[in-house]
Parts: structure tokens; sequence; C-alpha cells
């Protein structure tokens, strides 16, 4: 399984990268705060949403401390995904971000 950290993501978001970043955790949790510009697909409705993601592009998966986004990448990667787990989840983010 692919992995990237937290400072990896920052840094590829300043430099303009476009990313594919997309957030497994249930509704309510996103709405307390979350990586702008991401897209919401809690993990137990990702296998009925696969229609909406594109083989062609890479994704970045994230939860709130990296275990379920490594199951959604496990899922993903085994059905054709290029997709990489964000180690540490929001819990990680949340850190960094008070460092800077």
């Amino acid at each position: 399984m692919k992995e990237i950290t937290v400072k990896e993501v920052l840094v590829k978001m300043a430099n303009g990268e476009p990313l594919h970043l997309i957030d497994v955790r249930e509704v309510a949790e996103v709405q307390e705060g979350h990586i702008a510009g991401i897209i919401n697909i809690p993990l137990g409705l990702l296998e009925f949403r696969l229609h909406e993601l594109d083989k062609n592009k890479p994704y970045i998966m994230v939860c709130r401390s990296g275990g379920r986004s490594g199951q959604a990448t496990a899922f993903l990667q085994d059905r054709g995904f290029d997709v990489t787990n964000m180690v540490g989840g929001m819990i990680a983010w949340d850190r960094e971000d008070e460092l800077n």
C-alpha cells in the first residue's frame, strides 16, 4: 500500500499540484473540520460510489487517524485505482497545521 505523509501533501499543495483527496469519514466528522477541496465519500458508501471515481486519476485517502483510509486504499487498489493513504489522517493534519 502506498502511503504519503501530511507534510508531503502540504508540499504538493504549496507547489500547486492538482490533488484528488477523498475523505472517508462520516459526514458529521467532515463537518467538524476537513481539508479544503476534499470529496467526502464515507467508507461504508465507497463501494456504491465507485462510478464517481476515475481510474486515470491518483487519489489520496484521508480519515481521522489513517485506519479507515487504509481500508479504503486497499479496497480501491484491489479494483485497479491509483490510490495512496495519508498516514495519521486528520489528527496528523491538525498537528501539522498547529506547527505552522
